[in-house]
């Protein structure tokens, strides 16, 4: 029976070389080991983007070992190499500029262990992106980036949304539009989405309750429409969230307190109403809060009640723009890391804090024109200088410089303020055009201070008094 058993034994020996023989990728012989699909793969994809011209079978025969292509790297699996990452378009100098009349080949979803595919600049004449062949990437995908391609228009495909291994997911400045696919809410595993500068419309999804791990959030600069989903405060692990320059509505949800570990909040210039929401000073983690252009303010609401003091993480706060109401608060000063402060164009009343606000250290622009603000602007003369044109406090009529330069009241835009005394008959208004001199100045600065008296009959007088000499110039006015 021992022939019997060998005679079997070869049978099984041949039948298993012959199926192994089948199943063996073929092998380049020439550099790096790779699959000869996987490079003819390769060639064909980025011939589609570059041109028929192009020959990369004799320009880099060795794609993933001694003649790499600008823009493609590989990685080893097995004992094989495979292309893992794909840039098309001019990211560098010597990158491969893609080509008008482009074609998006089949060959390109063939790559079996790509995780990282980039377009950039490469779609300038109108094309719109086809739904089929994007789930083959769906084993392998981890980042897919559409970057500054003014060409690509239509729907993004709904078929993006079963590359489920995406981490990350930029849309940045293309021409997209329509609403935004439902099934992008398969992506639970991004960290970061970003679909900023295309013409996307509709509303946004409700569906981020299963983002766990989503870093950064950017919709900007899109038409989006409606209200802020609910969901939003399910994103617990999300850092910047910039939803700006849309048409967004009605209140923030109160949800989105959630967010503690939220470092920007961007809203500017959408239609958001219903006043500042406590909730977001639930978010002591900000540094930048950016709510300018929505009309947020209410004769209920305005910035005395809140605790600016749980804020002291903040870098940038704008809230121009707004019909805010109300006085500035002094509690401000209390953000002493603040760089930027934006209160511009509402409707905000009383005085300036100027004391308070002059003692945060960081603080290098300040914005409180537009408004209905009184009283004596008190900065001191270093406040002014070190601000120089990032300080604006023109267009509130009842406000005024207390002590100021020529130079520094053409910047603020300001009027001097009077002081005025009575002496006898007369009431006296005094004006300074010229900051006074300091105590550790040369005696020979010059200030000049006009001297205006009133007279009970009417008649007025201006006397102009210089340091150095006595110059007396008499005006009547009726």
């Amino acid at each position: 029976m021992s022939w019997i058993h060998s005679v079997l034994f070869l049978l099984l020996t041949c039948r298993w070389c012959v199926v192994t023989g089948e199943s063996s990728p073929e092998v380049t012989d020439d550099g790096a080991p790779m699959e000869k699909t996987e490079r003819e793969a390769l060639y064909s994809a980025i011939q589609g983007f570059v041109g028929d011209s192009w020959n990369g079978s004799d320009l880099y025969p060795d794609p993933c070992g001694w003649t790499p292509i600008q823009g493609v790297s590989c990685d080893l699996y097995g004992d094989l190499w495979y292309v893992t990452d794909l840039t098309l378009g001019i990211v560098h100098e010597n990158s491969l500029p893609c080509v008008t009349s482009l074609e998006i080949k089949p060959q390109l979803f063939k790559l079996k262990h790509l995780k990282s595919l980039t377009f950039f600049n490469c779609f300038t004449a109108e094309i719109t992106i086809a739904k089929e062949d994007w789930i083959n990437l769906g084993s392998s995908l981890e980042s897919l980036e559409f970057r500054s391609n003014p060409g690509l228009n239509g729907e993004l495909p709904e078929t993006i949304g079963s590359l489920t291994k995406l981490k990350s997911l930029v849309v940045l400045e293309n021409g997209f539009n329509g609403k935004v696919p439902a099934s992008l809410c398969n992506l639970t595993m991004l960290q970061r989405l970003v679909l900023a500068g295309n013409l996307f419309n509709g509303t946004i999804p409700d569906c981020f309750n299963g983002f766990k791990d989503l870093l950064i959030l950017d919709m900007s600069r899109n038409l989006f429409s409606g209200t802020l989903p609910l969901s939003i405060g399910e994103m617990v692990s999300l850092l910047k969230l910039d939803l700006s320059n849309n048409q967004l509505e009605g209140k923030v949800p109160q949800e989105i307190g959630f967010l503690k570990n939220l470092t920007l909040l961007d809203l500017r210039n959408n239609r958001i109403s219903g006043g500042l929401f406590e909730n977001v000073f639930k978010i002591r983690s900000l540094t930048d809060l950016v709510l300018s252009g929505n009309p947020m303010g209410s004769d209920d609401d305005d910035m005395m009640g809140l605790k600016w003091e749980d804020m002291g993480s903040l870098v940038i706060l704008d809230l121009s723009k707004m019909g805010l109401r109300g006085e500035i608060p002094s509690g401000l000063a209390s953000l002493k890391r603040l760089r930027f402060l934006g209160l511009n164009d509402n409707n905000l009343t009383g005085t300036v804090p100027s004391k308070e606000l002059e003692t945060l250290p960081c603080l290098g622009a300040l914005y409180i024109n537009g408004n209905n603000l009184t009283g004596e602007l008190g900065f001191s003369r270093n406040f002014y200088e070190k601000m120089g044109t990032r300080f604006k406090a023109s267009k509130n009529p009842n406000l005024c410089l207390r002590i100021v330069s020529e130079s520094h009241q053409q910047c603020v835009g300001l009027k001097p303020c009077m002081m005025e005394k009575t002496e006898g008959g007369l009431v006296i208004k005094q004006t300074w055009s010229n900051l006074k001199k300091d105590d550790d100045e040369s005696s020979s600065s010059t200030g000049v201070m006009v001297t205006r008296h009133v007279l009970s009959n009417g008649f007025i007088w201006d006397l102009l008094l210089l340091e150095l000499s006595l110059v007396l110039v008499l005006y009547y006015y009726y």
